[in-house]
């Protein structure tokens, strides 16, 4: 009887788990009149009698447990034509709060209470609010093809106390910062977010599943919303900036102004558009000295191209740091011609994006720039002539996207690139079809995409392929996938999107096995293993096979670590190494293994640490590269942090492409270093007013042996009969380079800002390999500054502000007469 009763406990425990986890929480709201006062305190009418949302549940590390007394909260919400308004009691102990401040979108040492919106109600496109014990704010869009994208920013309000109960927020969400139908707003998707810093607990309003799907399906309902009638969406930016430059005793000094601006064109659909856009005050790019066959590329650090950009991400055609980067053409010298000056970018005139999705899913994008012309200066040394020569001429750059939602968790899509250049240089067209397909209970998954480029030029044009499979079971501790890369040797999406290489078909296999409750010793952890087989596509050939795995958790004291090791047995074929079509360089045997450990960062002080080595099983090779990073994070405050990161990096007995002759590759044995530090200081005054110093100093030396070798047909290397003075220039590298941003922001109102940024930087490259570290120091400094000093003032309008501001400066006009 005992038995029978034990698994009659079992099925009703697991009958009412499923219960729980398909049930919907739904919070009622009702309109007010007097929209409540946003200073954190909740005392306004509206909250005494408005709809609680409580008995959150934790999702993180625990899954399933109920809220404590302790520790409770309460949400209430109301709304009229203007926005939607939120209100928050997190209980606590007050001197266990987490508050340090940090800039917008930077979640730092504080707890926070996020409230997540999705007007369309669809398991897949949210909009997210964060507010922190510190008053300051994060934003982000969120969906299945881009994740969290936190540089989308909006303008909405809050504010926080914290008094002997714990802390309160409240929230002011304009509508201009939704996209969404009013004839349909009788069922939104909502969840409230908790997060204690202290011990990194999260809870949500809804109870969520982390074991399969994703967060948006877990979401509760927001229901009695009636007779919505939002103002008309439309926004301005105006800016003015000032930009002086000093290099080496030559001083520019440039004024823009310009404008970005936002609409509402429909409902669902917003219009973002940049009018002479300044870029000026843009991060600054962590520069290295690339040895390798393919570009150098950095992360895009302009707002406009970063934000709300899900959309043209689909297929993974746009890069968009090609819009306004340094021209790819090199112009045509004659006999005692040299290009004395060469522009490292191109003049972006202006940019324009409308994107939405409708109720039914459906999202459309278009997105259109156009860069201006630019050119090089050459100079004929005999004569001292000097003449221009275009390297890259007007240009426009477009993309047209279209994507449907179904089922919550699935999507199919086609995009479009165009880049159309003036005159005769090459035009380009690239067009991909993406798939994006999860089954009904979210257990496995499928993603497709089939992608064809064109390229005009004069002499023809060109047309190639690409495809990728992935097959994934996305559910449960233990998972798995497969996947396939394929992209023939005439595929090239570099005009506005970024491929490293192409001429591929490529196959992976692999299994994790992850833990969604705590143990004894750990919060979490998560084991990875895979296999990788890779080919050319033309010809089809074997290029490589590796094996490796890794291990990465938390401990229960929130100290994070991992372990990593791959192996590449046998010989592996590289044929972009060489720079010569159809030569390839072979390398065997190769094994990799690496760590990393950060410490509890909750602490005052906290220490990050990395370290790895990698060689070679050849009896032909004496090659080892090891490197190793480590720093700490001190917070001297709440208001104030410091970082500092040190890096290095060590090949010794690495071989590499050097130069080619008309019929030889030339290769050399070099003994290479990499170092790099890093120092960061925030000093926050208030949520509003930040002080920030960047620091970034990299070293590289290239020392090569002076013999030097010939690649074979069979992809080895023999020794030449001559060395580095036979080529006629000294190979070595010794190159540096210094970065300084000191910056001051001001938020003096909702959106507007005043920035202030101190700049300076130094570079140099030569050929004094053997220089020690110190020595390089003295030869870099010892070049000409670049100084730039920067003011902007962006300011930000509401069109429907307009009117009231119109009627406060006439009764200011009235009174004065």
């Amino acid at each position: 009887m005992r038995y029978k009763c034990s698994v009659l406990f079992v099925i009703l425990f697991c009958f009412q788990q499923i219960v729980n986890a398909q049930h919907k929480k739904t919070l009622t709201i009702s309109r007010t009149s007097h929209a409540p006062k946003i200073d954190g305190v909740l005392n306004d009418a509206v909250w005494e009698k408005a709809e609680k949302a409580v008995s959150f549940i934790e999702f993180k590390p625990n899954v399933g447990e109920l809220e404590t007394e302790a520790n409770k909260t309460v949400v209430q919400m109301t709304y009229d034509d203007t926005a939607l308004y939120v209100a928050a009691f997190l209980k606590d102990d007050p001197k266990l709060i987490m508050k340090q401040l940090a800039s917008r979108d930077s979640f730092g040492n504080a707890d926070f209470f996020g409230f997540v919106v999705n007007p369309n109600n669809d398991g897949q496109n949210d909009t997210e609010f964060f507010v922190f014990a510190s008053g300051t704010q994060a934003d982000a869009i969120a969906n299945l093809s881009v994740g969290e994208d936190f540089s989308w920013n909006a303008v909405w309000d809050s504010a926080v106390k914290i008094n002997e109960y714990g802390w309160s927020v409240e929230m002011k969400i304009p509508y201009r910062c939704l996209r969404f139908d009013t004839q349909n707003i009788e069922d939104w998707g909502i969840q409230f977010h908790r997060k204690f810093k202290r011990d990194e607990s999260q809870y949500t309003w809804n109870p969520l599943d982390p074991n399969q799907g994703n967060i948006a399906q877990y979401h509760g309902n927001l229901k009695g919303m009636t007779d919505l009638k939002p103002p008309v969406r439309l926004s301005f930016y105006p800016f003015v900036s000032m930009v002086q430059n000093s290099y080496a005793g030559a001083h520019k000094t440039n004024f823009n102004a310009g404008m970005d601006v936002k609409y509402g064109v429909t409902e669902n659909f917003t219009l973002d558009a940049t009018l002479i856009p300044d870029f000026s005050q843009a991060g600054f790019d962590n520069v290295a000295l690339n040895l390798g066959p393919f570009e150098q590329t950095f992360s895009e650090q302009r707002q406009f191209f970063t934000e709300g950009v899900d959309l043209f991400s689909k297929g993974g055609l746009f890069f968009s740091r090609r819009i306004g980067g340094e021209p790819t053409v090199d112009p045509v010298l004659s006999d005692n011609e040299k290009v004395t000056d060469y522009p490292t970018s191109t003049k972006v005139l202006n940019a324009i994006k409308i994107s939405g999705r409708t109720k039914s899913g459906l999202g459309l994008g278009v997105f259109n720039s156009f860069t201006e012309i630019a050119h090089a200066t050459i100079e004929n040394v005999l004569t001292g002539d000097y003449r221009e020569e275009t390297v890259s001429p007007f240009t426009n750059y477009n993309i047209l996207v279209a994507d449907q939602q179904f089922n919550g968790n699935s999507s199919v899509g086609i995009i479009n690139t165009n880049t159309l250049r003036e005159g005769s240089f090459r035009d380009a067209n690239v067009t991909a079809l993406t798939a994006n397909i999860n089954n009904k209970r979210n257990t496995f998954n499928v993603k497709g995409e089939a992608k064809s480029s064109t390229l005009f030029e004069e002499e023809g044009n060109t047309t190639g392929y690409s495809s990728f499979f992935y097959l994934a079971k996305t559910h449960g501790k233990f998972r798995y996938s497969f996947d396939h890369s394929f992209a023939d040797d005439k595929y090239d999406i570099n005009d506005l999107g970024l491929i490293y290489r192409n001429n591929y078909n490529d196959f992976g296999v692999d299994a994790n096995y992850r833990i969604f409750e705590p143990t004894k010793r750990w919060n979490n952890y998560y084991a990875y293993t895979y296999i990788n087989y890779t080919r050319l596509a033309n010809p089809s050939t074997f290029t490589g096979f590796d094996f490796g795995g890794n291990f990465s958790g938390t401990t229960k004291k929130l100290n994070s670590m991992g372990i990593n090791l791959e192996i590449e047995p046998g010989k592996q074929y590289d044929y972009f190494e060489p720079r010569k079509a159809g030569s390839f360089f072979t390398i065997k045997n190769k094994i990799y293994t690496s760590f990393w450990h950060n410490t509890n960062d909750n602490k005052k002080v906290a220490f990050s640490a990395n370290g790895g080595i990698q060689t070679l099983l050849d009896e032909d090779r004496d090659y080892v590269n090891y490197w190793f990073g480590f720093g700490p994070r001190v917070r001297f405050s709440d208001k104030f942090v410091m970082s500092y990161f040190y890096y290095r990096d060590h090949y010794i007995g690495d071989r590499g492409y050097v130069d080619q002759t008309e019929t030889d590759v030339i290769f050399g044995e070099r003994d290479r270093i990499e170092s790099e530090h890093s120092f960061n200081a925030n000093y926050n005054f208030n949520p509003n007013n930040i002080l920030t110093l960047s620091v970034r100093n990299y070293w590289a030396t290239v020392d090569y042996e002076t013999a030097l070798f010939n690649l074979q047909d069979d992809g080895s290397t023999i020794r030449t009969g001559f060395d580095n003075d036979d080529l006629g220039y000294n190979p070595d590298i010794n190159f540096s380079t210094w970065n300084l941003d000191l910056s001051y922001s001001l938020q003096f109102a909702p959106g507007s800002f005043v920035t202030a940024l101190y700049r300076n930087g130094l570079n140099n490259k030569d050929n004094k390999a053997k220089d020690s570290y110190f020595e390089s120091i003295d030869t870099l400094f010892n070049q000409s500054i670049n100084h730039v000093f920067s003011i902007k003032l962006q300011y930000f309008l509401d069109y429907n502000q307009i009117p009231a501001l119109l009627k406060k400066k006439k009764h200011r006009i009235g009174a004065i007469s």
